[in-house]
């Protein structure tokens, strides 16, 4: 298999972020594939509203196709197109024909083609199959060639190998430095923190733990609420203004307007660990002083204390927001921007994927 690899990839959305935290992720690795030679057909589904909040039109860098999100009749035409790529991938979190799609695409192709499960979220999918030993997928994993993960670290790989993982590889996120980059202050996001996230279960309580609690602290101190879910029965302190969805066009200017913002991982990734979030390498890319919650594996990707604050409640957040001062917090966005530019971009992250797909993991 050589390089100019046609790759087809069923995933959530490649063109809207709307209940989409992996757009970001999807377009850095799409586009830095496309950038080294491959070509990627990207297939979602019309669902959840996506398509009607789309934050970008078609890339010039991905084949978008837009299936119906209910009957089976444009997901399997998706699925007959792929079947002629070099590398099908089929990510997890889809969110309509997950297990058509999981079941479907082993099936696929020819005794060359490389058949991928993309896991943007691990610890929830593991979990699961934990849970239930009569989950269907466990009887694919081992059809897959190779599992590849959006982080996860070790814990990750040693539980997929034990579920029969031919071959298990994270992807992290990273960052897309024509996309993310610092920008002038902008006064719409003028504030002392700022976080972003969409309301999620296993999310909700620990944006309570370290956000709202420390708002709730310094009460003197002004916080900005963006993503969706957060406006509806929420018990938010007068000092936090809620945002509701903020378009991928403005996510620089809130990342680089406020004196810092706040990264809080889900439980499940934070219980895992090694698994950075997208906005730890959005944040930097803009040069803003990060705080994140506390997890194992940190300071793979960014040296705690001196490109990163690292906080394990509410109270360490409003201690590191009480001590920060706009010098103290340009120095610690300009060294993150410096090491993420260095070591952890998607031009580097498609370096690896393409070692695994055009090499360690081609068959005779």
């Amino acid at each position: 298999m050589a390089a100019g690899l046609n790759i087809a990839f069923f995933g959530s959305s490649l063109v809207s972020a709307y209940w989409n935290g992996a757009a970001t992720y999807y377009r850095g690795i799409v586009k830095a594939l496309h950038d080294r030679g491959h070509r990627v057909t990207f297939y979602e589904p019309d669902a959840f509203g996506r398509q009607a909040h789309r934050d970008m039109p078609d890339p010039s860098w991905a084949t978008v196709v837009v299936y119906e999100g209910e009957g089976n009749d444009g997901v399997r035409r998706g699925l007959d197109a792929a079947a002629s790529a070099d590398v099908i991938v089929k990510a997890s979190g889809v969110g309509v024909f997950d297990e058509l799609l999981e079941a479907a695409v082993p099936t696929l192709g020819g005794p060359e083609t490389l058949r991928i499960f993309w896991d943007v979220d691990a610890p929830a999918t593991l979990a699961r199959m934990h849970a239930d030993a009569n989950d269907p997928f466990r009887r694919l994993v081992p059809q897959y060639d190779a599992v590849f993960t959006y982080g996860g670290g070790p814990p990750v790989v040693k539980a997929y190998t034990a579920l029969g993982a031919r071959r298990c590889e994270p992807i992290y996120n990273a960052l897309d430095p024509s996309t993310h980059h610092p920008v002038p202050p902008d006064d719409r996001f003028a504030a002392d923190l700022a976080f972003l996230g969409n309301r999620l279960p296993d999310r909700e309580a620990r944006v309570g733990e370290f956000f709202l609690s420390a708002a709730r602290a310094l009460s003197d101190r002004t916080f900005l609420l963006g993503g969706s879910g957060w406006g509806e029965n929420v018990d938010l302190p007068p000092n936090v203004r809620p945002l509701g969805h903020v378009s991928t066009v403005d996510h620089n200017a809130l990342n680089r307007t406020p004196l810092a913002v706040l990264n809080v991982s889900r439980e499940s990734m934070a219980a895992v660990g090694y698994s950075p979030a997208t906005r730890v390498f959005e944040a930097a890319g803009a040069s803003a002083c990060l705080i994140t919650d506390d997890w194992e594996g940190i300071d793979w990707f960014l040296e705690p204390r001196r490109e990163v604050l690292v906080a394990e409640d509410g109270r360490d957040v409003a201690e590191h927001l009480q001590a920060l001062t706009p010098e103290s917090s340009r120095k610690i966005g300009e060294r993150a921007l410096k090491r993420v530019l260095a070591e952890h971009t998607y031009d580097r992250r498609a370096v690896r994927v393409e070692e695994l797909l055009t090499g360690e993991l081609v068959r005779g």
